[in-house]
């Protein structure tokens, strides 16, 4: 009875699976079974009578859409290009009226171009000559700009065909740029271009002799980048004879080049007056004097030298070697003036620039552990105008050659340390003592402090004088002026506060970062060679 009854209930289980399965089928063809959409007609069957027509027709209604569609996008092409021709052609115009009207009087003309505007052209037009007529306004390119202290001054980089001379370096980057980064090379390049193509301009005046001007006649470069103006670059090329030479100046106010100022530039007749206050070292003054017979005397020709000497220690020695000079290259250009009173080098400048009697003259400040070019004589004739523009050129001071050559033996000579890498120095964009400015512009300012004594201070003090002014302040890395390098002693009679800044001067003037770093870290590097010297050799099969 039991078993009976157990069957049945097997029976009615197994039943009513069977029952749920055909529910859930019957459920999953009607969800999954597919739709034709209402307002689309059924693709006709390849066996039917109509089946290869309607292919045909489909084929060709679709072949019809893409066609008006590419139609389309033609037209909108066609008007883009248009719509770009257009503004091209604008913006040329506006190039080339701000060119005229540079060359015509600077931003006065630009001025005179935009009041007549309204006959011109759109609206559009005028409000892009009014921008840049706003920005080369702005900019310190024909004028000086007041500056609060030296720190707000925008430096200039200095560039040729190859190298990219450049103050803000970091650890990683250069004192020179080479190979130069590629936008700031296409950047360059444009700009030179340009230039090139101002100077051939029949039109360009000066070019007198109609000559044709090349990448080979272009000499250096400078420029900045101003964040809210836009890019200032000045270029030199070489002129029609000896000692002339082609100066161009652009801007490049976040838009078209445009040609600010071009000029001839004739230096035959600029006379530079170099002033070296000196105190004893009458051996660095040997080695200074050697510098000058070569590059004063022998190569520019242009020169007078003011010797100012305080004290009486070695000044005999002082004058012989002066005299000697003079007779051996029969330089006559030279004054010397003696002080017996303590040093102080703004009272020697000061004294060394009054004491010219004849017209107004170019003034190179400078010191007797200094070395310059003759490229960097006609620099420094470049970059001044009296009552326009004074020049503070950023020198290349040189590490200490016993640690940058000590493998040497015997190490290069001073000619051959004057190069500009990493290794061998840095920008001494701290120093403002080296310094081109005509006499009178020096008077005007008021000249140095002479209140102040020994070294430091000084150049400072008359630095920020000019930036106050409204003379242009000329602030460029230069690679043709170099810093000796000399032991810098730190007394016992400082401070500690003034003889820790001493010594961290003292260390900064010493090497390089790295090479610092290997001094500091030799007992582990000698530990380290002595070990690999140890380990035995592994031979090879």
């Amino acid at each position: 009875m039991l078993r009976r009854g157990l069957l049945a209930w097997v029976f009615r289980v197994a039943l009513l699976l069977v029952l749920l399965c055909c529910c859930v089928s019957l459920v999953y063809l009607l969800a999954c079974s597919p739709r034709a959409d209402v307002g689309q007609a059924p693709l006709p069957w390849v066996s039917g009578p109509t089946g290869k027509d309607g292919y045909q027709a489909l084929l060709q209604e679709r072949e019809e859409q893409h066609r008006h569609y590419i139609s389309s996008l033609k037209k909108q092409i066609s008007q883009l290009k248009d719509e770009l021709q257009e503004r091209s052609e604008q913006l040329k115009n506006v190039q080339d009226s701000l060119e005229h009207a540079g060359g015509a009087g600077g931003i006065k003309g630009v001025g005179g171009i935009i009041g007549g505007e309204g006959t011109m052209g759109e609206r559009s037009h005028t409000d892009l000559m009014d921008f840049l007529r706003s920005q080369l306004t702005k900019a310190e390119v024909h004028t000086g700009v007041k500056l609060p202290t030296e720190y707000a001054v925008v430096p200039f980089d200095s560039f040729t065909f190859q190298k990219v001379y450049q103050l803000e370096m970091g650890l990683t980057r250069h004192p020179e740029e080479k190979p130069v980064r590629k936008d700031k090379r296409d950047e360059l390049a444009e700009t030179i271009e340009t230039a090139l193509e101002t100077l051939n301009n029949p039109e360009e005046e000066g070019n007198v002799h109609h000559r044709t001007y090349s990448s080979s006649d272009f000499i250096e470069g400078i420029y900045r980048t101003e964040r809210d103006k836009g890019t200032h670059y000045e270029l030199t090329f070489k002129g029609d004879q000896n000692h002339e030479f082609k100066r161009l100046v652009f801007f490049r106010p976040f838009g078209p080049i445009m040609k600010a100022k071009s000029e001839r530039v004739d230096t035959s007749n600029m006379l530079i007056n170099i002033i070296v206050p000196l105190a004893k070292r009458a051996d660095k003054f040997k080695q200074f004097m050697h510098n000058f017979r070569e590059v004063c005397v022998k190569q520019d020709g242009r020169v007078h030298l003011t010797v100012v000497y305080f004290g009486k220690e070695q000044v005999a020695e002082v004058k012989s070697i002066l005299e000697n000079t003079s007779k051996e290259v029969s330089f006559k250009n030279y004054t010397f003036i003696q002080l017996n009173e303590e040093f102080s080098r703004g009272k020697g400048l000061d004294v060394g620039a009054k004491s010219w009697k004849g017209n107004n003259v170019l003034l190179f400040f400078c010191d007797v552990d200094i070395y310059f070019t003759a490229e960097f004589l006609n620099t420094c004739r470049l970059n001044t105008q009296p009552g326009k523009k004074v020049f503070y050129p950023v020198l290349f001071s040189l590490y200490n050659p016993a640690l940058i050559y000590g493998h040497h033996d015997p190490a290069p000579s001073i000619e051959q340390q004057l190069v500009i890498k990493k290794d061998t120095g840095f920008w001494r964009d701290f120093g403002f003592g080296m310094t081109c400015q005509y006499r009178s512009d020096f008077i005007n300012i008021g000249g140095f402090d002479i209140d102040i004594k020994g070294w430091g201070g000084e150049d400072v003090h008359l630095y920020r004088k000019y930036l106050h002014s409204n003379l242009i302040v000329v602030r460029t890395p230069v690679r043709g002026l170099f810093h000796l390098w000399h032991e810098k002693r730190c007394v016992d009679e400082l401070t500690p506060e003034q003889y820790k800044m001493c010594m961290q001067s003292k260390a900064m003037n010493e090497a390089s970062h790295g090479q610092l770093g290997m001094l500091v870290f030799r007992h582990e590097i000698e530990a380290h060679l002595r070990k690999q010297k140890l380990k035995p050799s592994i031979k090879k099969p």
